[in-house]
């Protein structure tokens, strides 16, 4: 798949996708994500990286990626934060903790991705998704 092939009018989160917490949450997201408005991809797939080269990002990159193409990308705790304020759910709470410093968030969510794997384990391969959320990967 190349980029202007990617679904019109879909927001794009790249995750981790041997992270069982980032499955977990891609998970999550999926069942609350009632508009339709998320697609999602590992990091680890070759679209994952040609997204990431396309805006600028180490092919390493070690977070989770909220991607509106031709709008907007973010990042680390921005990304988290962006996904669940579109996501219009009860969790929407959660963005009171933007009035932290960036740096601080991102510090934390920096934290936590160094210890996913340690807490939560890691799969020897990328999620396989189900028949009926198959469509919402790229």
């Amino acid at each position: 798949m190349e980029l202007e092939q990617l679904p019109h009018g879909k927001t794009v989160i790249l995750f981790d996708g041997v992270c069982n917490f980032c499955n977990d949450y891609v998970n999550k997201v999926i069942s609350l994500d009632k508009k339709d408005q998320f697609v999602f991809a590992s990091i680890q797939s070759e679209i994952g990286q040609k997204i990431i080269k396309h805006i600028g990002l180490p092919s390493h990159t070690d977070s989770i990626i909220y991607y509106k193409p031709g709008y907007a990308y973010y990042i680390e705790s921005d990304a988290v934060f962006a996904i669940i304020e579109n996501l219009s759910t009860w969790m929407s709470w959660i963005s009171i903790f933007k009035i932290f410093p960036k740096s601080l968030r991102d510090s934390m969510y920096r934290y936590f991705a160094k210890n996913r794997y340690k807490w939560f384990g890691k799969r020897e391969e990328c999620m396989i998704p189900t028949p009926e959320i198959k469509k919402k990967f790229l």
